[in-house]
Formats: C-alpha cells, sequence, structure tokens
C-alpha cells in the first residue's frame, strides 16, 4: 500500500528506516566483536532481545522497542536460514554481515491502530504520535489486519499489509478433489505451464514480462551513457544534476520491479482459477532451481536471474493455500527431455514443439514436462517410472501475463520502442479489397511508394 505524507511525516519515516539500520549495523558490530575474542555469535532472537534491553531507551532515535525486535526477528531468521542451507552442503551460503541504510521495520497486531485511511505508526515512548494516510482503502477489514510493515522502495515509502484470510469455502460438489492431480512447470517463455486431469492445459505466457525486461535493460544502458561524462569521479561529490538522476533512476526501477511482480501474482491467479474450474486439488510442481547451479554466459545468467523461480514457487503456493489447494515441489529433472510415449531420452529441442526421433510422437515441450511431472511423487527420483502414463493435454487454454504492462494491448507494441516508420518500414498494413470491389487504397498513389519517416 502506498502512502501519502507531507514533509514532516516523510522525515519522521525514513528516520524510523534509518534508525532500523542502526539496530541491524549494531548486531554486526556485536557479533563482530564476539568473533575477534572467539566467543559465539549472538543470533537467537532472545538472546538479542537481551541485548537491545540492556541499551536502554531513546537509543536508536523514535524507534520503540517493537519495531526493533522485528530488525532482530529478520535478522535471526536470515542467521538460522543460511546456517541451515550450510548444514546440507551449500557452502555458497552467507551469513549477515552486510551492513543496510535503511532495514523495513514490521509492528504486529495491537501496536498499531488503523482508522479509515490513516494508520498510527507506532513511536517512542515521548515521541509525538505519528499518523499517516493509505492511498487507497485496506482491501480487508481492520480485524483482519495482523502486522503492518513500513519500508522504502524506489525511493518511495510503501505499508506492507499482512491480514488472515480464510481459505476458499466452496458449495457442495465443487470443492478441489484430491483425487485430481495437476503437473506445474515452471520456464520463462510461460512462467506456468499446467497439464491436467481428463486431457485439459493451461499455458500462461510471459512474453510481454520478458519484453519488459529486455525494454527496462535497454531503457537502463540508455541512461547510463548519455550521463556517463556528468559521472562523478571517485572521491569526487556528485552533483545536483547526477542526485536527481540517481533519483530518478532509483524510481525507474522500483516501477520496474512493481509492474513485474504484479505480472507474476496474475499469472499465478490464473493457474489458481483454472485449477479451481477443473476441481483440481493438487498440483506437482516442478523444482528447477537446480539449474541455478549450472555455470554459462552472461545472457544466460541476466535470464536467470530475472527468472525469480523463488517468487514464482511462492506466489503459486500463497494463492494455492487460500483456495484449499496443496502443493508438492517434485524433481523435474528429465521431463522437457523425456518422451512420454516411449520413455526414450531424446534431444531437447530448442523452440516450442518436442518431437521423438524413437515413435515420432510430437507435442508441445512445456506441456509434454508439465503432463510427466504430474506423474512423478514427491520426494521420489529424477526418473519417471515406465508405468506412469502421461495424461497429455488436448483442450489447450492460452492466457497472457502481464496485460498492465506497456505495450501488452491488443497492438502488442511497447510505446518506448521507436516508431516503425524510423526503422525504414512501408508502415501499416492495408487490408486486402473486397470480392469483386476496388482497392482500399488512395487514387493515383504508387502501391510501391515508400514513405518517409513521419510520413502517413
Amino acid at each position: 500500500m502506498g502512502l501519502r505524507v507531507t514533509g514532516g511525516q516523510r522525515r519522521r519515516c525514513f528516520g524510523l528506516l534509518r534508525s532500523a539500520g542502526d539496530v541491524w549495523a549494531c548486531v554486526l558490530e556485536v557479533n563482530a566483536w564476539r568473533r575477534r575474542r572467539g566467543d559465539a555469535p549472538l543470533a537467537g532472537y532472545q538472546e538479542l532481545c537481551r541485548e537491545l534491553a540492556a541499551s536502554g531507551p531513546g537509543t536508536f532515535g523514535e524507534l520503540d522497542s517493537t519495531g526493533a525486535r522485528s530488525v532482530l526477528r529478520r535478522f535471526s531468521d536470515a542467521w538460522f536460514a543460511a546456517a541451515k542451507r550450510r548444514q546440507t552442503g551449500d557452502v555458497s551460503a552467507g551469513f549477515p554481515r552486510r551492513r543496510r541504510g535503511l532495514v523495513p521495520v514490521r509492528w504486529y497486531h495491537g501496536t498499531f491502530t488503523v482508522v479509515g485511511r490513516r494508520v498510527r505508526i507506532p513511536a517512542a515512548r515521548g515521541s509525538a504520535p505519528l499518523w499517516v494516510r493509505l492511498v487507497r482503502d485496506l482491501p480487508y477489514p481492520v480485524e483482519q489486519v495482523r502486522s503492518i510493515t513500513l519500508l522504502c522502495e524506489g525511493n518511495r515509502l510503501f505499508l506492507d499489509v499482512t491480514a488472515e484470510v480464510p481459505v476458499t469455502v466452496y458449495p457442495p460438489g465443487e470443492e478441489p478433489d484430491a483425487g485430481r492431480v495437476a503437473g506445474v512447470d515452471l520456464g520463462i517463455i510461460h512462467p506456468y505451464a499446467v497439464a491436467g486431469p481428463d486431457g485439459a492445459g493451461l499455458l500462461v505466457s510471459g512474453r510481454a514480462v520478458r519484453a519488459e525486461h529486455r525494454m527496462h535493460l535497454a531503457d537502463t544502458k540508455a541512461r547510463r551513457r548519455a550521463v556517463a561524462r556528468r559521472a562523478p569521479k571517485p572521491g569526487q561529490r556528485g552533483s545536483r544534476r547526477w542526485r536527481r538522476y540517481r533519483r530518478r533512476a532509483r524510481v525507474v526501477e522500483g516501477r520496474h520491479r512493481r509492474r513485474v511482480r504484479q505480472a507474476q501474482h496474475e499469472a499465478a491467479r490464473t493457474v489458481i482459477s483454472w485449477a479451481q474450474q477443473q476441481r483440481v486439488g493438487v498440483l506437482h510442481v516442478g523444482d528447477p532451481r537446480s539449474v541455478l547451479d549450472i555455470p554459462a554466459g552472461r545472457r544466460h545468467n541476466l535470464r536467470l536471474r530475472q527468472w525469480q523461480i523463488g517468487r514464482l514457487i511462492q506466489v503459486l503456493t500463497d494463492k494455492a493455500t487460500l483456495a484449499g489447494i496443496t502443493v508438492h515441489m517434485v524433481d523435474e529433472r528429465g521431463t522437457s527431455s523425456t518422451c512420454p510415449a516411449c520413455h526414450r531420452r531424446i534431444p531437447k529441442p530448442r523452440g516450442r514443439t518436442l518431437t521423438c526421433p524413437h515413435c515420432t510422437f510430437t507435442g508441445h515441450r512445456d506441456l509434454v514436462a508439465a503432463a510427466m511431472i504430474a506423474t512423478r511423487r514427491p520426494g521420489g527420483g529424477p526418473t519417471t517410472p515406465t508405468t506412469a502414463v502421461a495424461v497429455l493435454p488436448g483442450v489447450i487454454t492460452h492466457r497472457r501475463a502481464g496485460r498492465h504492462l506497456p505495450g501488452a494491448g491488443q497492438s502488442r507494441r511497447d510505446p518506448r520502442r521507436p516508431p516503425a516508420a524510423a526503422r525504414g518500414s512501408v508502415g501499416p498494413r492495408r487490408p486486402a479489397p473486397p470480392p469483386g470491389e476496388e482497392s482500399l487504397a488512395l487514387h493515383g498513389e504508387d502501391p510501391q511508394h515508400h514513405r518517409k519517416p513521419g510520413e502517413r
């Protein structure tokens, strides 16, 4: 939820975020001292809270004890998550040791007040009450709100609202059936490809999201080339123009992330709505996170980083849980390179069509992978048993994610791209003349005449 604040309220909100950053830096400094002495680090939430209580009130400005403890909870969760990954053999997992200027602050139910669009954010004892206004009404009843989190993204203030939402209640005979299983294959071109029972399939196109990534990268490179001469030298203070450019770059980056995030939610919502119509009770989702460890070129690494596999899985899981649908993660290795008919290994195709050279089977590559994923059991090996029968979709539903993105409408033309005439195009094509009638072209116009740039 965006915030509509005055100048004074904005300074106080950023003061809270900076104070939270001071708490984070204080914990890092204490652990650095203990590491030099050879003592065990402070990672437990209760131990950190005792250190916070020993610091005394007023140490971190207007930040109250509840907000400071939320920062300690965030640090403790990050530390134990890294420790768990290291125990499983992931040596690349690092403990939190980097300072942060702004850290999100969270307050729980009973510490804040919501009155319409106005929210009272808790402050330290002795400070004036801090009331802020939301840009729109809350989508949940006030009694369901359980926590709020103040954060900054793209130099803009937001309030992350968490509410307790009940699981969807269905009429008798329309609830999800636990015996109906569908497979979900995650990808870049198609974020979700679903193969359900009874030969039903769903393809969610993510080409608009991919175009948004490409155009944002092109815009970023163009802006950097334009201001390369005005960039300050190392150790030199930037000018006012440079600070405005950096502020504008942060705003554009935040807008890009919000656009992509909204498209991911739309794609997941499409999958869950389709599963509800098909009465699917269990989703087997292929886990492709193992491909992140494969060394590849710079372009491939950029694609994988923009893919955001974990976010796609988390968004789909949250919406499925709300709809009463169970999600199981399965191994998806080999699903795009195994024939579902003869179960023999085939070369992985470069396009979207999978063709088996052994039994002449042909099908959509992503839907074939989803059908193979549906036959695998959670916790099983990477191979699909030859006795399992993959139900290939016969009726495919096509949907597109990210209709709010620029150029994702009927024209499919991004307004940030240069006009077609500027690239030497002959302009828009005219429809063919109706049978038995004259052409719709202007009389006396040369059909081979090429328009000049900007000419209609």
